[in-house]
This record gives C-alpha cells, structure tokens and sequence, in this order.
C-alpha cells in the first residue's frame, strides 16, 4: 500500500464528524477534494471505509480499523515534529487548546500573552461543552484542556491553577437583589436558567442542590452562559455563574449577586492534559503560563 499522510488526515478529519462538508471545512479544503482522497484510499485498501445513509456517513468495520491507525500514525508524526523543533531550538510550532465555553472570558487573555512572547507558534482554540472538551484531550486532539471540573478518566492529568467560584446572579429590580442574607432553603422557590444537559455549569449546579438536599426548578434552557446572563437580566430566572463570567454586567449594575449562606461554590480552573501524549515545547510554554502566572496576568 502506498498511503499519503493527506489521506488519512482527510479520513481522520472524515471519521471524527462523520461528514465530508465538516471535514474539509477543518481542513480547509474544499469537499470535492477531501472525497477524492477517501476514494484514494479506499482503492488502497481494497475495501469500501465509509457508508452513507441520507446525509449522514458512517464508517465500516474496515473504515473503523484504519481510523484507529490512522490517529496512532498521525499522532506519531506530531511528536516526531515536536523531537525535531527541541532538536532545532524553541522557535514554532503549534498550539491547539480546547476550553469550557465559561473559559472563554478569560482564555483569549493569556493565550494573547502567549503569543506575544512566542508569535512564530499558531495558535487555535476550540470551545465547546465539558463533554465535548474532554473527548478532544481523550481523542489526541489538542494538546490540553482547560476545564472548570477534573475529569474521572483515568487516561488524563488534571492540575488546578486558578479559583473559579460560581455566584447565583439575579436581574437588580428581583425581590432578592438587596438582601443582606438569604438562605439556601429560599432558593427552591426560584426558576434557575441552565445550560444544556453536558455542560460543566449546569452540572455543578445539580450537584450543589442535591448535596444541601434542595429542590432545584428550572426554567429555560440556554445554550450559552451569555443567553443566561440576558434571560436572568430580562428578569427570567436566576443564574449560577462562574463569577469571571459575570464580572462585567456586575460592574455595570446589570446583574446582582445574591448573598446566599454558604455560596460562592468554591471550585477551580483545571489545565487538562492526556497522560499519554508527548508534549510540544510550545504546550509546556502554555502549561507553565497557566499554572505560574495566570492569576496574576488577570489580575492586571
């Protein structure tokens, strides 16, 4: 057989949407182009890889078997070019860091510092849900994660570097908004807006009710903690919040933080790396900034 490296990125690319229209949108390549590798390399293989009922594609058995070596070879490759820059000197390279949606508010910041002191590496970041986030580290994806949560997987390392309390917010004209002290056993009687079901948010607020043995409402589902912020201030419901997420609407007196006994939930941000992988030399940069120095760089 005489495969390309194009071919299974492109079949990679394939196995992981499940669509050639996402695939060649990862990749910047147009659809026609991708679809003409997999056929390349099916006529390798002898055998057909992918299927397609309606829109949606789907891998065969053999499809299965040469994503699983396609990743392991591709993943080898990364790491011989990572052995090759310590080799030549610290000067490029990559970064592909996946995050919460919640990290978002902060994330952009230090991946600008980052990039001032290393402007020759590219830089990407996904973000998306927890789940979704913790399937990118599992799959070889990116070279870490931040997450506000440590995942139980036991193929991957969680290190905490920075405090990340979550606040219940309220829009200021709600009947809570000026109480010096309210407690928890109040909070049954309100409607909390919420996350989708996956979201690390949404669910340390289940746990914490469930723990104090409270009876949790809720209301509408949003999509974003940016929907929740709009909805709690038009005075839908209230919201459980990493605080960084709201600190620009409770500057401005767009939100309110109840004062709760026994709140904020004291949580942390977590850096999220696979035990297995080989870290670049620009990812142990990153990993060293976030653990070292984030607190302070957003404290500035």
């Amino acid at each position: 057989m005489h495969l390309t490296l194009r071919q299974l990125q492109c079949f990679s690319a394939v196995a992981k949407n499940l669509s050639y229209t996402k695939a060649a949108k990862e990749l910047h390549l147009t659809q026609p182009a991708v679809s003409m590798q997999i056929r390349q390399l099916e006529q390798q293989a002898g055998l057909a890889l992918t299927e397609q009922f309606g829109k949606q594609v789907h891998l065969t058995e053999a499809g299965e078997e040469v994503c699983r070596y396609a990743r392991s070879i591709l993943q080898q490759v990364d790491e011989m070019d990572d052995v090759l820059d310590r080799l030549k000197g610290f000067s490029g390279g990559r970064l592909r860091i996946a995050a919460i949606s919640s990290a978002n508010y902060f994330a952009p910041k230090l991946l600008g510092t980052f990039q001032q002191r290393f402007p020759d590496v590219s830089v990407s970041m996904d973000v998306t849900n927890q789940k979704a986030v913790l399937a990118l580290v599992l799959d070889n994806e990116v070279d870490m994660a931040i997450m506000g949560q440590p995942p139980k997987d036991s193929q991957v390392v969680a290190i905490p570097f920075m405090e990340n309390p979550l606040v219940i917010v309220a829009a200021p004209e709600h009947r809570l908004a000026e109480r010096k002290r309210i407690q928890l056993k109040e909070l049954e009687k309100e409607v909390f807006l919420t996350r989708e079901p996956g979201s690390g948010t949404r669910g340390a607020m289940e746990r914490f009710f469930r723990q104090q043995k409270l009876q949790l409402t809720t209301g509408m589902g949003m999509g974003s903690l940016s929907s929740i912020k709009q909805g709690v201030q038009a005075n839908l419901g209230l919201g459980l919040l990493p605080r960084d997420a709201a600190q620009v609407e409770l500057q401005i007196g767009r939100l309110v933080e109840l004062k709760v006994k026994g709140l904020p939930i004291r949580r942390h941000w977590y850096v999220v790396l696979h035990k297995g992988k080989r870290q670049s030399l620009a990812a142990e940069e990153f990993r060293s900034l976030l653990i070292n120095e984030a607190v302070g760089l957003l404290d500035t």
